[in-house]
């Protein structure tokens, strides 16, 4: 293995602090990348790495090869972007990473899109509800919901969502409809802990706080969508999360009045990317698909009238009442 390789693997196991997530996310075999380090290690007569059971860790000398490590990869990508010219033809790999869900129902057909096009361009999406720290991840590019820290990642705006509160109308038949957030402590709460970090959820950005007890807490969206569907409570998403399950009638949105406040939704990227082609590629595409197949606001949903979601009586139940009447 070459220096420069070398260095990337190196580069690797230092940031996810691991040899076997290292060789997982450079497709390598955890020998290989163990052979390398040593090599490494033994080229320059240091320990660049201090090896436990449990745990990898840099040591001093480890910690300042880092930095010239990433800076000199940082400098040969950004003299191979410069000499193939702005026009050049997308090809070698992009990172990017999105929520999962938001990741599967609109990140992967942009991804699709770009495919296409460039045959020559290598993509690894990684989805997860966590936010992803993209210098320490070797991530290109990444979506976030909500407002963004001030940091010096560069963005691009790509649409807004919402809160939204829904329950079953199967639930709301039995426990009744909540008319002011404050109803709430009558409720059953389904809790997603990736949105949800505290009990205390803010109705609009001036209103005060309310806390709830949620019966049932999950750390997926689909999870407290689907619990929320077969009747085990309220519980609050995103709203391009459940707009599909609203429009069918499977979920009621509620107290739409109390969550009027919108999220953007970001593309983030670090500045000294902005000149890549693999980036601004995906970019392009984003923005295509975001122009043609925009974020829906719940204002604008096609929603059936509450009385007929809520008087409206399942076809496995119509089906049962007529197995169970006895023949007149």
């Amino acid at each position: 293995m070459d220096r420069l390789e070398t260095m990337r693997v190196f580069v690797a196991v230092a940031t996810f602090g691991s040899f076997a997530e290292a060789a997982r996310q450079l497709r390598l075999s955890p020998s290989v990348i163990t052979r390398s380090v040593a090599e490494l290690e033994d080229r320059l007569g240091l320990v660049l790495l201090n090896r436990t059971t449990r745990s990898v860790g840099l040591t001093e000398r480890g910690a300042i090869f880092l930095e010239s490590c990433r800076q000199i990869l940082e400098d040969i990508e950004g003299a191979e972007r410069r000499v193939r010219g702005a026009d050049a033809e997308p090809r070698g790999s992009l990172k990017v990473a999105a929520p999962i869900l938001f990741g599967r129902l609109h990140v992967l057909p942009i991804i699709t899109r770009v495919l296409m096009k460039h045959p020559g361009l290598a993509i690894q999406l990684t989805l997860s509800d966590r936010n992803v720290h993209l210098a320490e991840e070797a991530v290109d590019v990444a979506i976030r919901i909500g407002d963004l820290a001030d940091s010096s990642m560069m963005a691009i705006r790509l649409g807004f969502v919402s809160r939204v509160l829904v329950a079953s109308p199967d639930y709301l038949r039995r426990r009744g409809i909540p008319s002011a957030p404050t109803d709430l402590s009558r409720h059953d709460i389904i809790a997603f802990g990736n949105l949800d970090t505290t009990n205390e959820w803010r109705f609009g950005p001036t209103a005060k706080l309310v806390r709830v007890a949620p019966r049932l807490t999950v750390n997926s969206a689909d999870a407290a969508i689907a619990a929320a569907e077969v009747g085990l409570g309220l519980t609050r998403a995103l709203s391009y999360q459940v707009m599909a399950s609203v429009r069918a009638g499977r979920l009621v949105p509620l107290l739409t009045a109390f969550m009027a406040e919108q999220l953007p939704v970001s593309a983030i990227y670090p500045a000294r990317r902005i000149a890549s082609t693999n980036l601004g590629a995906f970019l392009k595409n984003a923005r295509e698909y975001f122009k043609s197949d925009p974020l829906i606001p719940i204002e604008e949903w096609a929603i059936p009238a509450m009385e007929d979601r809520l008087s409206r009586q399942k076809p496995d139940q119509e089906s049962a009442s007529r197995i169970s009447r006895p023949d007149s």
